[in-house]
């Protein structure tokens, strides 16, 4: 199933939360604006297989974007956003981006990207920023309706670069409709950990990286919620688990030593209850690191 299917069926639930701002984004909210975006994309020429990009911090926005890929049979390359200038450049070059979507919060690099890659032909920016168009303005008055065809799109990531430039890892695009199932992540979710239309899910990682950003985007596609926060905290993402009713999260080590360093009263001042399923990935977790964490959480790890 895919966003627009819940849309129909459940156009009031979460589809995502902003952890920090408590922003919500309806499940009608998220079909309409990823069409929004669509239809703007299909305005400028983008046709199967072409590129666009993003450079932005964790927001709502950023699944509004990436689910208008998935419905247009398009790529979509998530740049990090902690790369210098010239860095960006050179993925947003090599991608053969189109289009640049970002956001003010990051105009310190975006503005310099202006004048970098002069092959992107179309900018746009959350919140006001020179040289881009306002995304807002840009979309608003595209149509909240489906495209007449919607194939699927992908992601398109880049390696690390730490041998060299980044290289980007392409997959051919699916041959079927974003109706039809064939997400292998959400299958994975669904089969081995529970995930469905009643999860809430945590994501404190940069979406920036490959499984956090499918990680949501599966949860979405099988009708749960993703909480987004803007940045790990070790302090807010305790809180969000127990704001949100959070049923299912993914980590990396690194946060469960900073949450581990807290003081025990800060640790265990939350409710966890809800909490049934804890995804972790990236590296290896220390054997202690682990021991402490079943120690405070119980036997719900899951390290992939």
């Amino acid at each position: 199933m895919y966003v627009g299917t819940w849309a129909q069926e459940s156009p009031e639930r979460a589809a995502a939360v902003n952890s920090q701002t408590s922003e919500i984004r309806s499940y009608r909210d998220l079909d309409e604006r990823s069409n929004q975006v669509a239809h703007y994309l299909h305005g400028l020429g983008l046709r199967r297989g072409d590129h666009f990009a993003i450079f932005m911090e964790n927001s709502l926005t950023y699944l509004d974007v990436a689910w208008a890929a998935l419905r247009s049979r398009l790529y979509l390359t998530p740049i990090n956003r902690y790369l210098n200038a010239d860095e960006a450049a050179y993925i947003l070059e090599d991608c053969d981006a189109q289009v640049l979507v970002s956001s003010r919060e990051m105009r310190a690099i975006a503005t310099k990207l202006r004048h970098l890659v002069p092959s992107c032909s179309h900018w746009l920016s959350v919140g006001h920023m020179p040289g881009y168009d306002d995304f807002e303005t840009a979309i608003a008055e595209c149509s909240r309706l489906r495209l007449a065809k919607q194939p699927a799109g992908d992601l398109l990531f880049y390696s690390s670069g730490t041998t060299g430039k980044p290289k980007r890892i392409v997959r051919p695009l699916p041959d079927r409709s974003v109706d039809e199932p064939g997400s292998a992540v959400a299958r994975l979710q669904s089969q081995l950990w529970g995930v469905d239309s009643n999860a809430i899910y945590l994501s404190p990682a940069p979406l920036y990286h490959a499984a956090p950003l499918a990680f949501c985007l599966s949860v979405q596609m099988l009708g749960g919620t993703a909480v987004v926060m803007p940045r790990f905290d070790e302090l807010a993402a305790l809180e969000a688990i127990e704001r949100w009713r959070v049923t299912h999260s993914q980590w990396v080590p690194t946060m469960f030593s900073r949450m581990l360093k807290l003081p025990e009263a800060q640790r265990l001042r939350w409710d966890l209850s809800s909490h049934r399923v804890a995804m972790h990935a990236a590296s290896p977790c220390p054997v202690a690191v682990k021991h402490r964490m079943f120690d405070w959480w119980g036997p719900m790890l899951f390290e992939f």
